[in-house]
């Protein structure tokens, strides 16, 4: 006990180094400290949170000195709240990170080297998130219903006022949320909020744990009416969603591609990509790269709701998007009819279960889209022979995965790594997407 309690008093050191995800790494007494925050050169005051076998990580408490890399973080809450990791760096600043972390996942991992490395797909940096899940409880002692992300360092949920990566006009809808929940009879029963921004409307999913009464109900509706969202319930699981307010609505909410004239609906839980804007260039530039023809017989894996699907089929000759989720072939089903498109279609099935004697696999493809989980598609690359195709895009959301996958292609599969780079899809946070070309 006396070991862990010294281990828990704020201690002093220099930063050496940083990690793939920002954190600045001190050597303390032969054990590697990981403090969030931190940038190499400074030195810092800390206090460690957890203890790992080969390293500790730990709280930054206040700045000695300062790198001249730092920034003034934007958002009053950074450094408490969990949902920024890189706000006290220049957005041209943790790119160069995160293309770091590629390359040094490709490398090490994968043991691939792209012939050339594309430039950065970026955005906007500040007010893109058009999808988040906001925790909420009321805290008696702060007097007040707390709604926001999870603190960086501990499961209490964070005291913030607005959020300056969630999109307008969700952006300043914290303080308003926290006061509509604290004047709900079931505001201890009320544990989330989950907000997406559409291109048409606003949706706000209240998740109940007891049934609202009719004055909450009112009081709810009164909101969605003064700030012109939609409002919905989830008193179970994401089929028990319904709407409350208003009492009919005459379209989905949707967003759109505009360079393809593609409209795609979703629902106020389902999965979108939240940068609407990168999402554009990057469906943009994934279709630059497989470049179809009007002849050509293209695959999309893991396609959801048909984000690339769909652009897809107004370039080639005929599209297969492969879902797992039967609600997500469903809704993509959906879309292609509502875009007019007749050379799509869409199958369910578990892609981590294929051993290669698939049917559909064998019918001769000419390019693969690929966009996985963070999970990676490594059961669709260990057959990629099987499918025939000449010509691999791959969209990740995990380095290590793609370096992985990336590695059986190349090493294994006779491809070749053409080219590879990040997306900016979260600027200020860790999370490192990407997107690689392969030829055969």
């Amino acid at each position: 006990m006396a070991r862990r309690r010294r281990r828990r008093e704020p201690e002093t050191a220099r930063i050496d180094s940083a990690a793939h995800d920002g954190r600045g790494i001190a050597a303390v007494d032969g054990k590697k400290v990981f403090v969030a925050g931190a940038l190499p050169g400074e030195e810092v005051r800390f206090q460690r949170r957890k203890s790992r076998r080969n390293y500790d990580e730990a709280e930054l408490l206040e700045i000695l000195e300062a790198s001249p890399e730092r920034i003034e973080a934007r958002c009053e809450a950074y450094g408490r709240c969990g949902g920024c990791a890189l706000q006290h760096v220049s957005e041209e600043q943790q790119r160069q990170i995160k293309s770091q972390t590629l390359r040094d996942n490709l490398e090490r991992i994968g043991q691939v080297t792209p012939a050339s490395w594309f430039e950065p797909i970026v955005g906007p940096g500040w007010n893109y998130r058009r999808r988040a899940r906001l925790a909420v409880k009321d805290v008696h002692a702060k007097g007040r219903v707390l709604v926001g992300f999870r603190e960086r360092h501990a499961p209490y949920i964070t005291d913030m006022h607005r959020c300056e990566v969630l999109a307008e006009p969700v952006d300043s809808m914290i303080d308003p949320l926290s006061e509509l929940i604290g004047g709900l009879s079931i505001s201890a029963r009320l544990p989330q909020v989950e907000l997406a921004v559409a291109d048409n409307a606003v949706a706000l999913v209240f998740r109940v744990l007891d049934p609202p009464t009719d004055d909450d109900a009112a009081l709810l509706s009164e909101f969605g009416k003064q700030h012109d969202v939609r409002i919905y319930l989830q008193p179970r699981g994401l089929d028990s969603v319904t709407s409350l307010y208003p009492e009919s609505v005459s379209e989905s909410l949707y967003y759109e591609l505009p360079e393809f004239d593609i409209r795609i609906a979703f629902d106020a839980v389902g999965f979108v990509q939240v940068n609407s804007e990168i999402n554009r260039r990057m469906v943009s530039r994934a279709i630059e790269l497989l470049n179809p023809g009007p002849d050509d017989r293209v695959l999309d894996l893991y396609c959801g709701i048909g984000n690339f699907s769909l652009p897809l089929a107004r370039r080639a000759g005929t599209v297969l998007g492969v879902e797992g989720d039967a609600m997500l072939v469903q809704a993509a089903t959906e879309n292609a009819a509502l875009n007019g498109i007749e050379n799509a279609s869409f199958r369910q099935v578990d892609l981590s279960g294929i051993d290669g004697s698939e049917s559909w696999l064998r019918e001769g493809w000419d390019c693969i889209l690929l966009d996985p989980a963070r999970s990676g598609a490594q059961e669709i690359v260990s057959h990629i022979e099987k499918f025939g195709a000449q010509r691999i895009v791959y969209v990740s959301c995990h380095p290590g995965t793609l370096a992985r996958d990336a590695g059986t292609l190349v090493n294994e599969k006779g491809y070749v790594c053409e080219a590879a780079g990040i997306i900016d899809m979260f600027p200020h946070t860790a999370h490192v997407e990407s997107i690689a070309l392969f030829n055969k």
